[in-house]
Formats: C-alpha cells, structure tokens, sequence
C-alpha cells in the first residue's frame, strides 16, 4: 500500500473537513456489443452482485444500454442497496439509439443518495456517439462528486489534435476545476489509453515516477499504480489473451483517479476476473475495484 502526502484542502471559511473510506466499483459492460441489450441472460445479475459483494460505495458501468440500467437499478433497489432507492443513480447517452433503437450510454450509482448531476459533452470523435463526462455529488456531502467517462478508443487527429488526447485533456481540465474549488473527485471509467502512454503523463502524480511509467507531471493517482507486479502500472483490465500492454502483460484501460491531495494514508486496487455466466464472458474488460480514504469538506 502506498501512502500519498496529505495536503491541507482548500475549503470555505468555518468548513469541517472529514476523512472518510470509499469502496469503488467499475465496468464496461458491452452491453450492446456482447449482450445486445439483454436483461435476462446473466449480466445483471452479475454485476450486481458484484457491486454488492465487494461493499462498493460507489459504481460506474459503461458502454449501457437503457433497458439495462433500468435493470441494474431495479436489482439494486429490490436488494435495499441503495438508501434512497429513489435516487442513487443517474444515466447519460452517447447515443440516443445505440441499443437497437434505445439510449446507450454511461451510469453511475452510490450507495447514498445523489446530488444534481453534472453533464459534459466531449469533443465529437466522427462516430455517432458522442462521448460525455457523468458526475454527480452526494445528497449530503455535496463537496464529494463522484465521476465516469469512456473516453474514444480514436486518437486520429481530427482538425488540430488527436482526438483520444483532446477528450482526456478535456476530462482532466473539469475535475481541476472542481479540485480548485475545493470538491473532492472520485472518477472511474475506460480511459483508452494506458497508464504509460505520454498521453497520461498530465494525469499521473508527478510523484510517481517508475520504470513502467515515467515522466509524469499531473497530480493525481490511480488506485491500482501500487499493484507489486506492475508499480505504477497496475493490472490489466482487458480479456485474457491481450499481451499488448508492457512486458506482454494484458493492457490496462480501466482506471480510478483521485487526486492527490485529496488522498488520506494508504490505497488499493485490483481487476477481476471476467465472470462467465452469461452464457460465456460476461464482458471483453475486467471488473476494476479500488479503496480509497479521502478528505471531504462537509
């Protein structure tokens, strides 16, 4: 377990700040390209079970159909995960038919009731999605904003600037925002791009700076990059199979950031294996789950 420096946190005159533990959960699905929508064949079931079994506190699922989310929601209120089963997730689309005529897109879902979201669109990438940033803060701690993006798999350069490079920038430049305002970020998602691309590097604390990535210059840390067999990489979160990643390793694009000043002590990490009982792979990525404590204006 790595410790991360604690820095005082920026907040409102007379403001308490709390450290409190966060279990996080995320998914891409392939709800469409996998499932084809489907409710029924096992993928609900088992993400939510997941979701249940590892004590997540929050949870992001992407590449979703509607019909899935309603569906994910429905088992997740019908076990009393959520304490306000009214309101504990929130859904964007990239697509308004992308499922075979209904929406498909991003969610995001927490244990404790949720705050108005935030809705970002991104650059467009010349496909019929248009990727999008979904964040949303605690009913009762509206300083914690918990986020997910699926950022393009593109990075042709579309009028000036790669495109997979410009999203990211794009992503990086809101949750500085919310930093510089004295918000505590929690973001998880399908990044498409690996912890040691250059891409990153604006991402990756500046203080980590490790054979298997280097010359980094941000401010924040991925709760895997403590992993032992891969520092400052982390595990892969692709099918097994994929040697694409450094030393032949699977590719990690799955990723959770916090920054770190926001970073209390010790964090971990870890992928998990792909569940099969979808009458086969559940999906074509890992299941990412991470731990985290984080100081919290209140």
């Amino acid at each position: 377990m790595v410790t991360a420096a604690v820095v005082p946190v920026a907040t409102p005159a007379g403001a308490a700040v709390v450290n409190t533990t966060y279990h996080v959960w995320t998914w891409n699905v392939a709800g469409w390209a996998m499932h084809r929508g489907a409710t029924g064949n096992g993928l609900v079931t088992a993400l939510s079970n997941s979701i249940r079994n590892r004590s997540a506190h929050f949870a992001a699922l992407n590449e979703l159909c509607w019909s899935q989310y309603k569906a994910v929601q429905a088992n997740l209120r019908g076990s009393g995960w959520a304490q306000d089963v009214e309101n504990f997730s929130r859904f964007e689309p990239h697509n308004d038919t992308g499922c075979g005529g209904e929406p498909y897109g991003l969610a995001i879902f927490s244990k404790a009731p949720l705050g108005p979201a935030n809705r970002y669109a991104l650059a467009a990438d010349g496909s019929s999605e248009r990727r999008k940033l979904l964040c949303a803060p605690l009913e009762a701690r509206p300083w914690l904003r918990f986020c997910t993006t699926h950022i393009t798999p593109s990075n042709e350069v579309i009028g000036t600037e790669k495109i997979n490079e410009r999203q990211l920038g794009e992503v990086l430049s809101r949750l500085d925002s919310f930093h510089a305002a004295g918000d505590t970020v929690i973001i998880a998602g399908d990044f498409n791009a690996q912890p040691d691309y250059g891409r990153m590097n604006p991402w990756y604390s500046r203080n980590l700076n490790v054979p298997l990535n280097p010359g980094n210059t941000g401010s924040y840390r991925e709760l895997d990059d403590t992993d032992p067999a891969s520092p400052g990489y982390g595990e892969t979160t692709v099918a097994d199979g994929d040697t694409t990643g450094p030393n032949g390793q699977g590719k990690k694009i799955d990723l959770v950031f916090v920054h770190q000043d926001r970073i209390v002590g010790g964090y971990t990490g870890d992928s998990l294996s792909i569940a099969t009982t979808c009458g086969g792979p559940c999906s074509d990525h890992r299941i990412l789950i991470g731990t985290v404590t984080v100081a919290v204006t209140t």
